[in-house]
């Protein structure tokens, strides 16, 4: 039973570290700006696609990985310049139209570029070595991830806690108003929030796109929702809790995918029952459940309306 189970459990934590990443994004944004940025997760394709023509233009993979991070660490940082600051005084519906003006337009100039064809993401030495562990068959990267993301979590956690830009977020996160009357510089604390989101996204494509190949204008949006349901569940603004939410849902989705083998190995059914259809659903219906019993999330806290 256990030789069924872990294979899947395997690939769940690694697929919920890799959405992790994401989700951190998600929820950093709106710790700060009360937005959801749903360009977030085309930036993580579009930095699969800039790996995908970086290297076929030639350019050694060792300034290839390098130059898409700081690359999508920029185009961040761009769309939050561009799509988000001139409406920083708008109503927030003004916002998130925009953000899904940007998430359509990101889709449809990938779209342009590739004609649509399917761009298969280039190999990474080592990550992409298959490795058997108790005797379970799967890539090196699978392996790393969950150990990648709890580290790269650490340092963002330290950054946060312990450094002067991470004050000024704090600070930015409890009262936006109050922050800019003390001096702090809003549009720099927020530039660095889209850019550290944007290249945790980057670092998170990287890993996911070595185990699922295959890159398309719509690959972001699958893993983006995902992500953003895992920062919800957490608990959005919280970054521990999108950690958390998307390590659960990562396992429990690869579990379901897995689940008609588990059951018909272990003799409780006997043909395949389609189970895995339902790993998508999964995902969102536990959202509704989310929000239905405990809307602020795993480890949200409640807010209460300045009067």
């Amino acid at each position: 039973m256990w030789s069924t189970v872990f294979p899947y459990l395997l690939s769940g934590i690694s697929v919920g570290g890799q959405y992790a990443l994401i989700a951190i994004g998600y929820t950093m944004v709106y710790g700060i700006l009360r937005l959801i940025n749903f360009a977030h997760g085309d930036v993580f394709m579009v930095s699969g696609i800039l790996m995908v023509y970086l290297v076929a233009s030639g350019i050694p993979l060792y300034v290839s990985i390098p130059l898409v991070l700081v690359l999508t660490a920029f185009i961040g940082f761009l769309i939050e310049r561009v799509a988000y600051k001139p409406l920083r005084s708008a109503p927030r519906m003004s916002v998130m139209i925009s953000a899904i003006g940007v998430s359509y337009t990101l889709q449809n100039l990938v779209l342009y570029i590739t004609g649509g064809l399917n761009q298969i993401y280039p190999t990474i030495p080592w990550i992409s070595n298959s490795v058997t562990i108790f005797g379970a068959t799967t890539k090196m990267v699978t392996i790393i991830t969950p150990f990648l993301t709890i580290l790269l979590v650490f340092a963002l956690v330290f950054l946060i806690n312990k450094t002067k830009i991470g004050m000024a977020m704090r600070a930015v996160s409890k009262d936006f108003e109050t922050s800019q009357l003390m001096g702090i510089k809003i549009n720099s604390v927020i530039s660095t929030t889209f850019v550290i989101g944007s290249f945790l996204a980057g670092v998170g494509s990287m890993l996911y796109f070595t185990n699922y190949t295959t890159v398309i204008q719509t690959s972001g949006a699958m893993p983006g929702l995902k992500a953003f349901v895992a920062a919800v569940f957490g608990g959005i603004g919280s970054i521990p809790g999108a950690v958390v939410g998307a390590f659960i849902i990562g396992i429990m989705e690869n579990i379901i995918k897995g689940l008609d083998v588990i059951l018909f190995k272990a003799g409780m059914i006997a043909k395949p029952l389609g189970l895995a259809t339902f790993s998508d659903a999964f995902t969102f219906a536990l959202l509704i459940i989310i929000l239905v019993v405990k809307p602020t999330g795993l480890f949200g806290e409640k807010t209460t309306d300045k009067v």
